[in-house]
């Protein structure tokens, strides 16, 4: 699974703005980006009175839509999904997550700083803190990045988390929620599928292998 950053602070400190500069930046470093915005109010990107948004209402619990440059997919959930059950099931792809939000979360941040607008830090050091981009200087053990440094702050999440060669992984998701397996397991799960989907035709060389199995209900 792709490393996954968090970006947070606090309202109005600039969050999304230094995202956007950052996925530019790991993008034209040749990095493929992938982003989770998190929303505790929740949200809706359907419109009323659309095809999908019909749907819907009619009562179906999940909806896509797919053209043929995106697809789309609006699910019902029982429960919030986890960051790793989110990018275990739709970001594969991609060779790094950054998350705008997900403070109380367990991923390295980077918090976004303006001491205009706030007094003090949202994050202390013991909460997986790599890195500060504010303009204002602090003096702890993490790194600071002036708030306009993205070249600086992208140096660092490119050594810290890029540079080495990711080795093969294997994600589960029982039931919506993403299992953790040990590298034992990861290993017979890898040895085992790309054997058998070797010698399917079209399976030799695959990048990226997935396998959905529903059981029946009891």
């Amino acid at each position: 699974m792709p490393p996954i950053i968090s970006i947070v602070g606090k309202s109005d400190s600039g969050k999304t703005t230094l995202l956007e500069k950052l996925i530019a930046e790991i993008k034209n470093r040749g990095y493929r980006v992938g982003t989770i915005k998190h929303d505790t109010h929740g949200f809706d990107i359907d419109r009323e009175g659309k095809d999908t948004w019909r749907h819907k209402k009619a009562g179906a619990s999940t909806v896509a839509i797919s053209s043929p440059t995106k697809v789309a997919v609006i699910k019902d959930i029982k429960q919030e999904e986890t960051l790793d059950t989110i990018a275990a099931a739709y970001l594969q792809d991609v060779d790094i997550v950054f998350a705008e939000g997900y403070k109380r979360g367990n991923k390295p941040k980077v918090e976004v700083f303006r001491k205009e607008v706030h007094q003090e830090l949202l994050c202390t050091e013991d909460d997986n803190l790599i890195a500060v981009a504010s303009n204002q200087h602090f003096d702890l053990k993490v790194p600071y990045f002036d708030i306009n440094d993205v070249k600086g702050l992208a140096d660092l999440i490119q050594n810290k988390f890029l540079k080495t060669k990711p080795s093969p992984s294997v994600s589960l998701i029982l039931d919506g929620t993403y299992a953790p397996l040990k590298p034992f397991i990861q290993e017979m799960f890898i040895n085992t599928l790309t054997g058998m989907v070797a010698a399917l035709k079209g399976g030799k060389g695959a990048q990226s292998i997935q396998i959905s199995i529903t059981l029946p209900r009891e």
